[in-house]
């Protein structure tokens, strides 16, 4: 744990010596909107707010919701993405931590080598399974493995690998299975050594929901009209991409996945904003599972963590249909 504290530490200071820190200069003395997302296809809304605000807005890319978390509570990000369950796990410490909309659902698979003999969950008995810790996809992994009935602790071997490690592990023959999310499911089926086993969405429990966006609960209660313009901007950039699939499939080409690779995990991606009352639901079975397998010890405040208010001005804002008065306290 301190070498972890420590290496988040320097980064923070390597980001202030590099200027992320210092407000840009952008004419009239706007400072721009700093939001945080990922360089994935699921999560690129953020690098078309601007087309919908009449503020600049600067985004900074990160490689895990746990980073851009710790930004945002440092005061150097107004919003950022996260996994749902970072945010239960953050709430349930104590932090100071709002969502304020849905990001994407969907994005992870279960993948065996594309020869395994491995064809259902079941088969998974004395595996090695990649996973990363402390993420949706390993509850989504454990829950998997319960429904099957294997024991993670007993039955199978599971092996902390870094996303970006996990193609690699499994076409050497390090695991034989990896729980993961897109692009890497999409990744290691076109290129020949992976085959997804499974999709771990169960309606009865979490279902899909994946992430969210983030604020402090400081910016909601003394910048409500930023939160409401940014929530606004996020709704028209998904709806937006969504009528457009080849330009949001092109724009996360250029992160360094190729095409091809998008529009097969296109298929296991969902963008969205909207944040009902049966997405708490969902969200309130996984702070559930998440208790029952160790990782919170304690449930957090879910009325205060989700805040739906600016969700359902979003819809008015973009003129749909609502479902009813979903607000719920900040």
């Amino acid at each position: 744990m301190k070498g972890q504290r420590a290496a988040i530490l320097l980064s923070v200071l390597l980001l202030f010596l590099s200027g992320f820190f210092l407000p840009t200069a952008t004419g009239a003395g706007t400072e721009p909107v700093r939001v945080g997302t990922w360089r994935t296809a699921q999560t690129l809304q953020p690098f078309y707010y601007e087309r919908f605000l009449s503020v600049p807005v600067r985004v900074f890319p990160f490689t895990n919701p746990a980073d851009q978390k710790l930004s945002l509570l440092a005061g150097s990000l107004d919003l950022c993405g996260t996994t749902l369950a970072l945010a239960i796990q953050s709430a349930a410490r104590g932090e100071p931590v709002v969502v304020v909309a849905a990001l994407c659902n969907k994005c992870s698979a279960l993948v065996v080598a594309r020869e395994s003999t491995v064809r259902t969950p079941k088969d998974l008995r004395d595996k090695r399974i990649g996973y990363v810790p402390g993420t949706m996809h390993e509850i989504l992994l454990r829950e998997t493995l319960a429904r099957a009935g294997l024991r993670p602790d007993k039955d199978v071997k599971l092996v902390r690998i870094d996303f970006f490690d996990m193609g690699t592990a499994l076409a050497g023959g390090a695991v034989d299975a990896f729980l993961s999310g897109e692009p890497f499911p999409a990744l290691s089926e076109v290129k020949g050594y992976g085959r997804v086993l499974e999709y771990p969405y169960f309606d009865d429990a979490v279902g899909t929901i994946n992430a969210g966006l983030l604020v402090t609960r400081q910016t909601v209660l003394g910048r409500p009209d930023l939160v409401q313009s940014l929530v606004t901007a996020h709704a028209r950039a998904t709806e937006y991409l969504k009528a457009n699939p080849d330009e949001w499939l092109g724009k996360a080409s250029q992160f360094g996945t190729d095409l091809a690779v998008w529009k097969r995990a296109a298929e296991n991606i969902e963008l969205t904003w909207e944040m009902d009352e049966s997405y708490v639901q969902k969200a309130r079975a996984l702070g559930r599972r998440m208790q029952e397998f160790g990782i919170i010890e304690k449930q957090p405040d879910y009325a205060a963590l989700f805040h739906q208010g600016f969700v359902t001005r979003a819809r008015e804002d973009l003129g749909l249909p609502g479902p009813g008065d979903e607000e719920t306290r900040p």
